[in-house]
């Protein structure tokens, strides 16, 4: 177990081509939140002296929130374009930053690419800039890793998050690559078993050793595994060879939406900012939780529905709509008739995705817009968001039961 456990670091080392010289790649927490917790944690109890952080207003939560808890001082970084092209960090002002706070910038956190959009950051660029006046550079990965080839050597990153879940692995472990040198000029975040070389009464001495130092308490040894294993398969593949098919499927599904009368879709245009398979798109007279529901219920097709964990990002790509329905789009503390019409639907690239999948996506979308009003007629709302069919009501259990499923399988195992 102990041979595969470092196998897996070392998988995914390999994976962001970050050098095991100057790289440490680390286990943290479910999903990405907990890596950044730990280094939002850390970094500002580190360098106080150094009082600014930057994020992008394309972030989603779990690399947004840590930074205002543990930073007094934060400046979000504005996008390119406005309304529903807004997307994209506008590098012009992201320059008029640096130059404003230089010194006093501990650390930029940023997208690899929007969970919303799609829309990718270039992070070499952003690295020179923030290396440029001694500031450190975390990127959120987590939306870019199963979709495009990422380098850490090449862009020269300090800090890379992402969440297993993001890239097919069970489980959702939290992967954390940081250079060295980084964490070893920090305290550990978390303490407990396994991190420390020798305990006293009056005293504890925390290892040297890496990544032992950063993975306190028992880790996810099989969660680790697996995304090793995923990583491993998919290097098999190519990464360059994943990004090379999705473009064109990305082209294909954008146009095929954007084509579509009273369809609405959101971010830069993909030729004048690159992006991964994300796109979110809304139906006029569908509020979004009422889309999702009915692509599921009509035509078979998940569809992910919201604001994604990235609101503030969302309230700007939508903020012309919400003007010309009367709605405050920043107001707080909104009702549940202005959550649900707050958000959008989301249709989201896999590597098995083919250009057939798409087609039907588009055979679907314009089936909700020939049938709209009988559709919408057909729907009762429920909490929030959500919307549920008149007649087709399964609950959960009549979907799956897992004590169900359990008592059969105990019963054909006897």
């Amino acid at each position: 177990a102990s041979h595969a456990f470092e196998w897996a670091h070392e998988r995914v080392l390999d994976f962001v081509d970050a050098d095991p010289q100057n790289y440490c790649s680390f286990f943290a927490g479910s999903g990405a939140t907990a890596g950044f917790n730990r280094m939002a944690k850390s970094l500002s109890a580190a360098r106080p002296e150094r009082n600014v952080v930057l994020i992008s207003e394309m972030e989603h939560h779990s690399n947004d929130l840590p930074h205002r808890h543990h930073n007094a001082n934060v400046v979000h970084i504005p996008c390119l374009g406005e309304f529903e092209r807004y997307g994209g960090l506008d590098m012009d002002k992201l320059r008029a930053i640096f130059a404003e706070h230089g010194e006093n910038i501990n650390y930029i956190a940023v997208t690899g690419a929007s969970n919303v959009t799609g829309a990718i950051t270039p992070l070499a660029e952003v690295a020179e800039m923030a290396h440029a006046v001694g500031a450190y550079l975390i990127v959120d990965a987590s939306q870019m890793i199963a979709h495009a080839p990422v380098s850490m050597n090449d862009a020269d990153i300090d800090v890379l998050v992402f969440s297993g879940h993001k890239i097919y692995a069970p489980g959702s472990p939290g992967a954390v690559i940081a250079k060295k040198d980084l964490l070893n000029a920090i305290k550990p975040a978390e303490l407990g078993g396994g991190m420390v070389d020798d305990v006293y009464l009056a005293e504890y001495m925390p290892t040297a050793t890496l990544p032992d130092r950063e993975e306190a308490g028992t880790p996810n040894i099989v969660g680790g595994i697996m995304l090793g294993a995923v990583l491993d398969l998919l290097n098999k593949v190519g990464m360059d060879a994943v990004r090379e098919k999705e473009i064109g499927l990305i082209d294909f599904a954008w146009n095929g939406l954007k084509a579509i009368e009273g369809v609405s879709v959101y971010g830069p245009e993909p030729d004048d900012v690159p992006r991964t398979g994300t796109i979110a798109f809304n139906i006029k007279g569908y509020d979004h939780g009422l889309t999702a529901a009915a692509l599921n219920d009509y035509h078979n097709i998940q569809v992910r529905n919201g604001c994604f964990c990235a609101h503030p990002y969302v309230r700007e790509l939508l903020k012309k709509e919400m003007w010309e329905m009367d709605i405050d789009p920043d107001a707080p503390n909104a009702e549940a008739d202005v959550e649900r019409k707050r958000g959008m639907a989301r249709a989201s690239l896999g590597l098995y995705t083919t250009r057939a999948d798409l087609e039907k996506l588009l055979v679907a979308v314009r089936d909700l817009v020939a049938r709209r009003d009988e559709i919408v007629a057909s729907y009762e709302p429920v909490g929030s968001n959500g919307y549920r069919h008149k007649q087709f009501q399964p609950t959960a259990t009549d979907l799956f039961d897992p004590e169900r499923m359990l008592g059969q399988y105990l019963a054909k195992s006897a």
